[in-house]
């Protein structure tokens, strides 16, 4: 799609700043969560999860951070020892997905990445327009 961050190019998180669409319910506090974050970290049960259920690979699911629009809100729900949240967003080669992530040492930690449900891509589409 773009071209990616890199030596004489924008900083990570100058380049996110500018793509994200960072949507908010009333339960989420008005701070970015990717503030800070400089790149991704990885479990490698989560990588083997990802994939064995939902042929999610690592690269698509950090794709959608870079791609417009990036939809993001708190998860609450499964928020038990730190701050979670969850992304939909679009990869290179048009896939939807939603990601639930949290944030550790400024890095961006991919829990799940599935394609989404009829209900978030509706979600995500309305944020296109």
């Amino acid at each position: 799609m773009g071209q990616r961050p890199g030596p004489g190019r924008d900083t990570f998180l100058d380049w996110l700043r500018r793509r994200i669409y960072l949507a908010y319910t009333r339960s989420v506090a008005p701070e970015d969560p990717l503030e800070g974050c400089v790149g991704f970290d990885w479990d490698d049960g989560n990588l083997e999860k990802n994939w064995e259920f939902h042929r999610a690979s690592f690269w698509e699911a950090e794709e959608i951070f870079f791609n417009e629009p990036l939809v993001i809100m708190a998860d609450r729900e499964h928020a038990k020892t730190e701050p979670r949240y969850f992304a939909l967003g679009q990869t290179d080669s048009g896939r939807f997905l939603f990601v639930s992530f949290t944030v550790r040492r400024a890095l961006i930690r991919v829990i799940s990445a599935r394609d989404m449900t009829r209900r978030e891509t509706r979600i995500y589409e309305q944020t296109k327009a």
